[in-house]
């Protein structure tokens, strides 16, 4: 059943907020929107290099087939949690209704700056990788040099400016009004998949001296120097962390969507389970393409898939498979800063930031809330001037997406299981029945071992240019959140709402148990009975 944009304003209502955003994302825009935000065809490219450099091939490939079954298991518990309250906030305003309301204020507070701090990471980052694409892609156009290097080189401010300016241009975009955004989100998804599947097919054709299947999955390599092939195979995991990850992202545009409690999980599925084949269909093909790992790792172009792309079908067809990356790419990142605005429009609507009343504004001509638009853009520019240190420091910020992203996941997820004896939780159309114990316990497991891991230095012996400066940056934001709280003396409350949600019986009052039949009335999506 389709359900209405009164019923849709209704549960908003019944959770405890007014609508204020136009509902434009239909069930088309909204899949692809999710499967956007993921982007394999660009993410996998941008990150490609880490997994073959640590651990070779096999860790490229083994990585990132187990990574998307964990991130599936992530994502079906996120997806349970986020239909029961379909509203901006996603995860961060669950955290309300799944513990003792003494422990709201904090549990709230800590999934809210972790789930921002991990967006606006993920978004400095793309803006980043999307800045290298395109200076590669004129490398790749450059002339060749004695050395054979190319005669331009990119440096490492003038891929900060250029990452600087993208931001400024996302900005633009994701400050458009809700039904462009849908006009425009609704192509994202088809381009992806059908560049996917043509580049595939295009480079196992014309690539000339292919790899043996044996070698893609059974060659590792000890990149990382640390003197343990299974420490530099556990580094490869950042590829698929980073890449499938933001689960809640089409979440955050649940009050621009219709039928949100429904189409949100089964957009969040949808992306999750096709994201991984496909991305794992890339990575076998770029590592059966590879041609000399030395060589390919150590490319002039600095991105190893777009040396690979120049080995097969030469300067021209390169550039345009090239293109195709970096275009993918760009949409991931349009749809990423679209899920950290709408997150810091919910968040400032419940004080959590500084100036939080002039950032949760709402533009009366656009109906979107370009305060927080901007003060997304502005942060991740700042994030991205780090990377001004060293290469180190930008891959930091790449392997800070992940863990801070899914730590906020995690810290809903465990919290439900601990306090179900004491807080009843009425789920949403979305339920794993009897399953769900056992997938969130795989997933709270799967996160907390893995964010070890990416905090991780990736080189040995570890210096001041190849540190993991994420540790550092998420212990600013760390500092930074808790003096604030202190500063505002703690009255800090949690999601400011009418604590309306409830489970009606069938005794009450007419109007309650109409407000039953509504939400029975949109089916159970299940997994397993309860």
């Amino acid at each position: 059943m389709v359900v209405s944009r009164d019923d849709d304003e209704r549960i908003l209502l019944r959770i405890g907020y007014k609508q204020e955003l136009r509902r434009e994302f239909t069930k088309w825009s909204t899949v692809s929107y999710a499967i956007s935000i993921l982007g394999v065809l660009g993410s996998v490219p941008a990150t490609f290099a880490i997994p073959i450099t640590s651990g070779g091939p096999a860790t490229a490939v083994w990585c990132w087939m187990i990574g998307s079954i964990m991130a599936t298991c992530i994502a079906f518990s996120v997806s349970e949690l986020v239909s029961a309250y379909p509203t901006a906030g996603g995860m961060y305003f669950v955290a309300k209704h799944v513990v003792p309301s003494r422990h709201v204020p904090v549990l709230s507070w800590v999934v809210g700056w972790c789930n921002f701090l991990g967006q606006a990471a993920g978004v400095a980052s793309l803006a980043y990788s999307i800045s290298q694409m395109l200076l590669a892609g004129v490398s790749m156009n450059s002339g060749l040099e004695e050395g054979g290097g190319y005669s331009f080189v990119p440096t490492a401010v003038q891929t900060v400016v250029l990452a600087v300016v993208l931001l400024g241009v996302m900005g633009c975009v994701c400050s458009l009004t809700t039904r462009s955004l849908h006009r425009v989100v609704v192509w994202f998804a088809p381009i992806n998949v059908l560049a996917s599947i043509g580049i595939c097919i295009t480079l196992l054709v014309l690539t000339p001296d292919k790899h043996d299947i044996k070698w893609v999955f059974t060659h590792f390599t000890d990149g990382s120097g640390w003197g343990s092939k299974v420490f530099s195979f556990l580094l490869g995991f950042l590829s698929v962390a980073w890449t499938m990850t933001d689960y809640d992202g089409t979440t955050h545009m649940s009050e621009e969507t219709h039928s949100a409690a429904t189409l949100g999980p089964i957009a969040i599925n949808t992306a999750v389970i096709s994201s991984g084949i496909l991305g794992w269909l890339l990575t076998i093909t770029f590592c059966t393409c590879l041609g000399d790992l030395e060589a390919t790792i150590n490319t002039p172009t600095g991105m190893p898939v777009a040396q690979i792309f120049l080995n097969a079908a030469g300067k021209s067809g390169g550039t345009f498979m090239w293109a195709f990356v970096v275009l993918i790419q760009f949409f991931t990142g349009i749809s990423a800063m679209l899920a950290c605005t709408r997150m810091a429009y919910a968040f400032s609507r419940d004080g959590g930031f500084p100036f939080s009343e002039f950032w949760s504004k709402i533009n009366p001509h656009t109906h979107t809330p370009l305060h927080s638009v901007w003060l997304v853009v502005s942060f991740c520019m700042l994030l991205t001037c780090i990377s001004l240190g060293s290469q180190q420091t930008i891959i930091a910020i790449f392997s800070l997406t992940a863990p801070a992203l899914d730590l906020s996941y995690v810290a809903v997820i465990i919290a439900r299981m601990w306090y179900s004896s004491e807080v009843s939780f009425v789920a949403g159309p979305f339920t794993l029945g009897r399953w769900g114990w056992v997938i969130n316990v795989i997933a709270s497991t799967w996160v907390l071992f893995i964010s070890m891991v990416l905090f991780s230095p990736p080189k040995w012996p570890v210096t001041m240019y190849n540190m993991n400066y994420g540790v550092v940056v998420a212990g600013v934001v760390a500092v930074f959140a808790f003096v604030w709280w202190r500063w505002e003396g703690g009255v800090y409350t949690g999601p400011r709402t009418r604590d309306r949600m409830e489970v009606v019986s069938q005794n009450e009052t007419e109007e309650e148990e109409d407000e039953e039949e509504l939400e029975r009335s949109y089916g159970s999506i299940c997994l397993g009975g309860g």
